[in-house]
């Protein structure tokens, strides 16, 4: 991909979560009624955006550094006030409550990326863990299985490449 014959790098902010969370939530995506042709994420790949950047020209790679020093408190996210919903467009997804303290590290990674000269979504911001695409007439299970993400440290810079995915391109963790 390039802009302006510049290559640029699909980028988002997220949430990556520990073995044992995947675990839990890849048992929470297999309980789903997927309908044939549902693309499914892969477990190692599940995860909540914090922010999507969308492409980003990999020259602006470095402004990007300065998001890794942005502090954030320890919070949880688990099946209270979780539901599991289809979306328009056929995106599975178990949304998320958003505790105060997920709330501040995306608003405080809002303006960072504003101070370096990136955009923000202006839409609410709607935690959640995306099971698959193409899902329309995909049937949820009946109830979130409890599960507790202590996201105390790890949140990364991912590229999402259509041959290769995601990869996480930096890692830092909540202070």
């Amino acid at each position: 991909m390039t802009i302006a014959g510049v290559p640029s790098l699909r980028l988002f902010l997220a949430l990556w979560p520990d073995d044992a969370t995947r675990r839990s939530l890849a048992r929470q995506q297999q309980e789903w009624g997927w309908p044939p042709g549902a693309a499914l994420v892969p477990p190692e790949k599940l995860h909540v955006t914090l922010h999507f950047l969308g492409a980003v020209p990999a020259t602006r790679l470095p402004a990007l550094r300065p998001l890794l020093a942005v502090a954030g408190q320890s919070f949880e996210l688990g099946a209270e006030g979780a539901r599991t919903k289809v979306w328009p467009g056929g995106i599975a997804v178990l949304e998320l409550a958003a505790p105060p303290a997920l709330q501040e590290l995306h608003a405080a990674l809002a303006t960072a990326l504003r101070n370096q000269g990136f955009a923000s979504e202006l839409r609410a911001y709607r935690p959640h863990v995306t099971f698959a695409r193409k899902a329309t007439g995909a049937r949820p299970p009946g109830a979130v299985r409890p599960f507790a993400w202590r996201c105390d440290g790890t949140w990364a810079l991912v590229r999402s490449s259509p041959r290769e995915g995601y990869q996480v391109v930096a890692v830092d963790a909540l202070r």
